[in-house]
């Protein structure tokens, strides 16, 4: 393994056991959970993301970003359907990065399924 990637797997460890902790004593820390969950997918902890995420939801259930990270881990742990769902709430919440939504590896399921572009062509307009 190339040195240069060790120092960041052990940062990445620190950085998780650093925010499991912070969460143990503020359970709704959002900007905490936030980095948590982003930390646990990195890893391919998907279901430890998965449920910060729907956490998050709860305690801001209009936030675009957070639905939008909702519809990734849901994407990510091959529900479909709930990824659409999340991402229509996302978009209907005011989520309008489409440049970034198209790129994203952890939509890959998602972005494959016929319904969701269907839709997504809707909503993202001709021409663009």
């Amino acid at each position: 393994m190339p040195r240069h990637q060790k120092p960041s797997q052990d940062s990445q460890s620190f950085e998780i056991a650093f925010f499991e902790n912070v969460l143990r004593y503020s359970p709704d820390f959002i900007e905490a959970m936030v980095a948590l969950a982003e930390l646990y997918t990195k890893e391919g902890q998907h279901e430890k993301g998965l449920a910060l995420d729907l956490r998050l939801v709860q305690l801001r259930p209009h936030e675009p970003v957070i639905l939008y990270n909702l519809a990734c881990s849901l994407s990510l742990v091959n529900d479909v359907a709930g990824a659409f769902e999340a991402m229509k709430r996302a978009v209907a919440n005011g989520y309008v990065d489409f440049d970034h939504l198209e790129k994203d590896r952890d939509l890959l399921n998602l972005l494959t399924d016929v319904d969701f572009q269907e839709y997504y062509r809707t909503v993202k307009g001709p021409g663009k």
